[in-house]
């Protein structure tokens, strides 16, 4: 569904990044993941290499704070591949804690990695991909940029902010035929989930319609879907993987 593409994601050292990489893999194109820190971009790299030594994955670290460093990361893929076809903007932290315990820099920071890096990341990333006719912007959103939660508000406003951000450059870059989607996972089973312990895990599985936790498989569907020409006149969606469940 891929094949010729050349895909950059970030946030693609594990979980559901993790998985987006190595379906956009199995799906012909070429990746570049982007982590935090080299040491865990070479993890990943090493894991999916293990996997098919064939796929064309590399990897880098760039500060996603820094504007100049993420649009020199990208002209770097630029110029290693001649283009960029996918921006898949997944890297994103969260934080649980109540308004009253909130550290107003923990809420900056939330803001900065999920909002504003979203921001640099595609600005560089239209630049590019304007001078090659178009291409895809994909955001990683969540079920509570609908619902909220009842702590933690500082991730929930980055994704109610990255969703109008979503349609806003879709409305925009569609003249450049650059596409702009949102995917917004609900409870999946990631990596950190295992540590949750089954008698929390189970009550939330009660609340979900259809009776399961989400997989990263299944969001890194959506993804591909979205990737693919077989979205060719979908832009400005964010698209619920939730299993229909509500917070």
């Amino acid at each position: 569904m891929l094949k010729g593409k050349v895909a950059v994601v970030t946030g693609g050292t594990r979980g559901i990044g993790y998985a987006i990489v190595k379906k956009f893999l199995e799906n012909g194109a070429s990746v570049v993941l982007w982590g935090s820190r080299q040491e865990t971009v070479d993890r990943a790299l090493e894991r999916l290499r293990q996997d098919n030594p064939d796929w064309q994955v590399t990897g880098m670290a760039p500060d996603l704070g820094s504007y100049e460093e993420v649009a020199r990361a990208l002209d770097s893929v630029k110029k290693k591949y001649g283009k960029i076809d996918i921006m898949v903007n997944n890297a994103g932290i969260s934080a649980r804690d109540s308004l009253y315990d909130y550290n107003p820099e923990d809420f900056d920071r939330i803001m900065d990695l999920n909002v504003n890096s979203v921001f640099r990341c595609s600005k560089a990333a239209a630049a590019i991909m304007r001078e090659h006719g178009g291409g895809v912007i994909l955001n990683t959103s969540s079920m509570v940029s609908f619902y909220g939660q009842p702590a933690g508000s500082g991730y929930p406003a980055s994704k109610f902010a990255l969703n109008g951000l979503t349609k806003s450059l879709a409305r925009e870059l569609g003249r450049d035929h650059i596409r702009v989607n949102a995917v917004a996972p609900g409870v999946t089973r990631t990596d950190m989930m295992e540590a949750v312990p089954q008698e929390v895990i189970e009550p939330i599985v009660r609340t979900i319609p259809l009776g399961r936790l989400g997989e990263a498989e299944d969001i890194a569907n959506a993804f591909l879907f979205l990737a693919s020409d077989m979205a060719s006149y979908i832009t400005g969606a964010i698209i619920p993987v939730d299993g229909a469940a509500m917070t």
